[in-house]
């Protein structure tokens, strides 16, 4: 589909919306200001007008329109588009793809804070089906240091109301984020913050370099087997009534998949069995990964 209109880049989107047709329906991210984040620096924040989506909408060919089952609406934080805007352009996706059953976009905390239960529960009525939403990390101390702009608290409440409207969330946490300083804390807090919520979805994704280098040198990076560390940390102390979890962002040295609770058991021994690996090789504990390393 990327014959038909430009895209402007960088363009991300999350690794389960692969097969998904993508509209940019915001540029870039509305806070922009996390300090561990070089996603969209450079790239200034603006909404783009309804008339311009309904236009890219209108150019998909009628014969590939049939195909189209999901959708996943860009860039970093599309769901702080206006509420009435958003509405007409989720009406205009469900008249033009028959066949269409989910829409997803990011959510910053920003995003779900301005928008009401009721609101939200008119945008699921419309096929907006998933949220993906950016915790980082549970512990505060970790979100201050980063420039969040939020507590934990605070986002947990949000996604809660998301929730409450019938939303399907998927939160991703950041391995390395706090640093050797903070590594527990983090691990321990981000655990106890998804168990107490129990999304669809938790995601672990791995600190690396992009656009960020005061951020990392303010911190004292953890190695690989640091890294290892901190997630087998974090699996221990997870608890959630029902939750998918994935590690398969590109970030990712450790690939796992499973749901908690049933899984548990099995996760923890794969990254158990990698530490006792990693502990055979001294340089996944005496190394500092090159975090400057580019990951697209």
């Amino acid at each position: 589909m990327y014959g038909y209109f430009d895209y402007e880049h960088p363009l991300f989107r999350p690794p389960s919306e692969a097969h998904s047709l993508i509209f940019q329906i915001t540029l870039g991210c509305s806070r922009n200001r996390c300090t561990f984040c070089g996603m969209y620096k450079g790239k200034p924040f603006h909404v783009r007008p309804v008339a311009d989506i309904h236009t890219e909408i209108e150019s998909i060919p009628p014969a590939h329109r049939p195909h189209i089952q999901r959708i996943f609406l860009a860039d970093g934080d599309a769901l702080i588009y206006p509420q009435k805007g958003l509405l007409e352009i989720l009406d205009a996706l469900d008249r033009t793809f028959p066949r269409l059953t989910r829409i997803g976009v990011y959510a910053s905390p920003a995003s779900l804070a301005g928008k009401t239960a009721e609101e939200l529960a008119a945008l699921r009525e419309r096929k907006l089906r998933i949220l993906y939403c950016g915790l980082e990390s549970g512990d505060d101390a970790t979100l201050l240091a980063i420039d969040k702009g939020y507590t934990s608290g605070e986002m947990l409440a949000f996604c809660r109301k998301a929730q409450s409207a019938g939303i399907k969330l998927s939160v991703t946490a950041i391995l390395g984020l706090a640093g050797a300083e903070r590594s527990r804390e983090h691990a321990r807090a981000t655990a106890e913050w998804i168990s107490t919520l129990s999304p669809e979805y938790f995601s672990l994704l791995t600190l690396f370099y992009r656009h960020n280098d005061d951020f990392l040198r303010g911190i004292v990076p953890l190695t690989r087997g640091g890294i290892l560390e901190e997630a087998c940390e974090l699996l221990r102390h997870l608890a959630p009534h029902r939750t998918i979890l994935r590690s398969n962002h590109v970030s990712n040295f450790l690939q796992l998949a499973g749901s908690y609770p049933k899984d548990r058991q099995i996760l923890i021994a794969q990254v158990e069995s990698a530490i006792a690996r990693a502990r055979n090789h001294p340089e996944w504990y005496d190394e500092i990964p090159d975090y400057r390393e580019e990951i697209y």
